[in-house]
């Protein structure tokens, strides 16, 4: 492992296994030579966190997520974000889906608590560490634009897998928290759906007790999710899969994707915007009335009204 100071930014950078990371300290991971060689990092999340990708000599291949350290991204303290990743195993036990990232179990090292997870292949929907390079490389295609590219039926079908497990998330008692295209995994080439980040997904009853802070992308929160003791129910599951489905099916251009930003809102796209019928355009609509009374009550009502609309 070497470290090498970059004053500038105050940030060093380390070299493990041929990888190399930058965080604001140097940090002690030797304990991950146990799961075998690092092959790749994932060390920009304002989380706190930062996850390694190891395999070992056999090829079985393991994601590890470490929390207590000073990532050059954080938005917490490394105290923080040992509180926080401390209460994601039992999430990942309560939400075992076929389409979540498999969690295996949890370990502490020095300062460091990590979690351990079986890798999927994929690509992330949201590779915001990616971002630089796709604008230095233009004829690479982003995964975002990737997915754009699908044919509709594909979409329907990876539309009904994230219908079906936020179907299991409201069946379990659950609010998806921070849920978001940065949330899922895609395989184009198996074609298959992966759910890599529940972290903050909260059991009900849950208030919002952050206000305009409350976690997430601008993109994707509800109304709720910026008011401060305002309950975070089953509506809010409703709102926050409608925006996900308009980000799938939709086109947002730059201009408004900034506008969402600047103005902590929410923007549904024009049906002429979005390759979807009438019937399920105006489907997600209603998932996205700012008024919880207006849109569906649970993912199960929407679910039923989608399928009703799926083959119009």
């Amino acid at each position: 492992m070497i470290a090498i100071s970059q004053n500038e930014k105050e940030l060093i950078t380390q070299v493990i296994d041929d990888v190399t990371l930058t965080l604001r300290e140097a940090t002690d991971f030797l304990f991950l030579k146990e799961y075998g060689r690092v092959f790749c990092v994932f060390d920009q999340n304002d989380s706190g966190n930062i996850s390694f990708g190891v395999e070992q000599m056999d090829g079985r291949k393991y994601f590890i997520k470490v929390a207590g350290v000073a990532t050059m991204n954080g938005a917490v303290s490394k105290a923080e974000s040992l509180t926080a990743l401390k209460r994601v195993p039992d999430v990942y036990q309560e939400l075992k889906h076929p389409q979540v990232i498999h969690y295996l179990h949890s370990g502490s090292y020095q300062q460091l608590f990590y979690l351990v997870f079986e890798w999927r292949a994929g690509d992330c929907l949201f590779d915001h560490w990616n971002f630089d390079y796709y604008e230095t490389h233009p004829k690479v295609v982003p995964p975002s634009q990737k997915i754009k590219r699908l044919a509709l039926s594909k979409k329907q079908q990876l539309a009904n897998q994230i219908i079906e497990f936020m179907t299991f998330v409201e069946s379990k008692g659950y609010v998806a928290v921070d849920f978001y295209e940065g949330s899922l995994l895609y395989d184009f080439e198996k074609e298959q759906l992966t759910i890599c980040d529940i972290d903050l997904f909260q059991k009900k009853p849950f208030m919002n007790t952050m206000g305009v802070d409350y976690w997430g992308s601008k993109r994707f929160k509800s109304p709720e999710e910026y008011q401060m003791d305002t309950e975070i129910k089953a509506t809010t599951n409703v709102f926050t899969l409608g925006a996900m489905l308009y980000h799938l099916f939709g086109d947002y251009s730059g201009e408004t994707i900034h506008k969402m930003n600047q103005e902590s809102r929410f923007i549904p796209l024009e049906q002429r915007e979005t390759n979807l019928s009438k019937g399920q355009y105006d489907i997600l609509l209603k998932a996205v009335a700012n008024k919880p009374v207006n849109r569906y009550q649970t993912i199960a009502d929407f679910q039923v009204a989608w399928q009703a609309n799926t083959n119009e």
